[in-house]
């Protein structure tokens, strides 16, 4: 088959070839124009082609400069303007404001903040304090607030205070010795008890209370510190162990002790239980003979446990000997003896009486007499009497 260029376009359809290439040239041209001219100019100048984006030829239009402006701020509050209690609502910008950020310069950031903010914006609120909190003020007993104890199985507590000292109507401590670390309403009901109850009764004493022997106070630890226990009250902070006041002479009180007199221990005593839900002391149990357990758990009904025994005082000497027999006293009843016993009676007195006699039924002075005679009695062996042989029946 032969072929020349004058034939061709008969042959083959290259017009549409021709022109594409023609265009391909054209844009070419224009693109080294638009480099030349800048992006801008080159991309106004190019001509669209639907088949650009296929080869890769149509250049990429710039994005737009955002042109960003300063924000105005506002202007610091005077000092001499009262406190806003709410922030004002923003205000539209002037038309003026609207400027380069070269004309207006940025305020320091000091100047920002408003002179007028309260300094302890940035504090944490304090926790609101409870209502016995607010009751037990400086007046009535010296027991500062402590953080809250949360322990293993429930031990600790909340609005907890070291009680150190009891402020009595006179103004005069009380001390508590060692300081006792108690729930609120522990502390309060043992202050109560101490200015209402003990303080009057001490004055009549010794010139009244001085300090409270603590015997033990908040302990993490089962009831009676026995393994595997219940959890006591103390592991609540919510009991005290009282073993003894401290009177202003120098003198101390012990509440167990058997030896102070018995009215003021029963006084004691009377006054405890009608303020706490556990009384324990001597004849509750062994572990508590030498102190008074005093807490105030919540029971069902409002169940109330009082076990206190107050014994007598013991005596001074004790008696060695019994006492001896009133000559007053009547004459002391003896029983009356049987038959059997008088014959046993005249038996014995007749045995004291032969004791002095020899076999033979001769005293004892005629068988001293008859020592030298050969004795005949012991060839011949005695008959028994008559005496024995009854003896014998029985």
């Amino acid at each position: 088959m032969n072929f020349s260029a004058e034939k061709a376009s008969r042959k083959w359809p290259v017009g549409a070839f021709r022109r594409g290439g023609a265009a391909m040239v054209t844009a070419a041209a224009l693109l080294c124009l638009g480099m030349q001219g800048g992006p801008a100019e080159a991309a106004r100048r190019a001509p669209s082609f639907p088949w650009d984006d296929l080869f890769g030829t149509r250049p990429q239009r710039p994005h737009k400069a955002v042109r960003r402006s300063a924000v105005p701020l506002p202007k610091p509050r005077p000092a001499q303007a009262p406190a806003a209690t709410h922030a004002p609502a923003a205000t539209h910008a002037p038309a003026a404001a609207h400027a380069p950020a070269a004309t207006e310069p940025e305020p320091p950031a000091a100047e920002t903040q408003s002179p007028a903010a309260p300094a302890d914006a940035a504090k944490p609120a304090e926790p609101q304090l409870s209502a016995c909190r607010q009751a037990l003020t400086d007046e009535i007993a010296i027991a500062p607030s402590i953080p809250d104890i949360h322990g293993a199985g429930g031990c600790g507590g909340e609005d907890l205070v070291r009680l150190e000292a009891i402020v009595l109507a006179d103004k005069r401590k009380v001390a508590v010795k060692p300081a006792a670390i108690l729930r609120c309403k522990m502390a309060a009901a043992v202050a109560d008890w101490v200015r209402t109850d003990i303080a009057p009764l001490a004055q009549s004493l010794g010139g009244g209370i001085s300090n409270l022997d603590n015997f033990d106070s908040f302990e993490c630890r089962g009831r009676n510190r026995v393994a595997g226990a219940q959890l006591s009250e103390h592991g609540r902070a919510n009991a005290l162990d009282v073993r003894a006041l401290g009177l202003a002479n120098g003198k101390s009180i012990s509440l167990t002790d058997r030896s102070v007199p018995r009215a003021l221990r029963e006084t004691v005593l009377h006054s405890v239980c009608a303020r706490f839900s556990t009384v324990l002391g001597p004849g509750s149990d062994w572990y508590h003979e030498d102190h008074i357990h005093l807490d105030l758990i919540d029971r069902r009904n409002n169940y109330r446990i009082c076990q206190w025994n107050v014994y007598d005082p013991l005596p001074e000497v004790a008696p060695l000997l019994p006492a001896e027999r009133p000559e007053q006293a009547p004459p002391r009843e003896v029983a009356a003896k049987s038959d059997a016993s008088k014959t046993d009676a005249s038996r014995a007195d007749q045995g004291n009486a032969d004791h002095g006699r020899a076999s033979d039924g001769k005293p004892d002075a005629a068988r001293s007499h008859d020592a030298a005679a050969p004795d005949r009695s012991a060839e011949t062996k005695p008959q028994p009497t008559k005496k024995r042989r009854q003896s014998r029946r029985f």
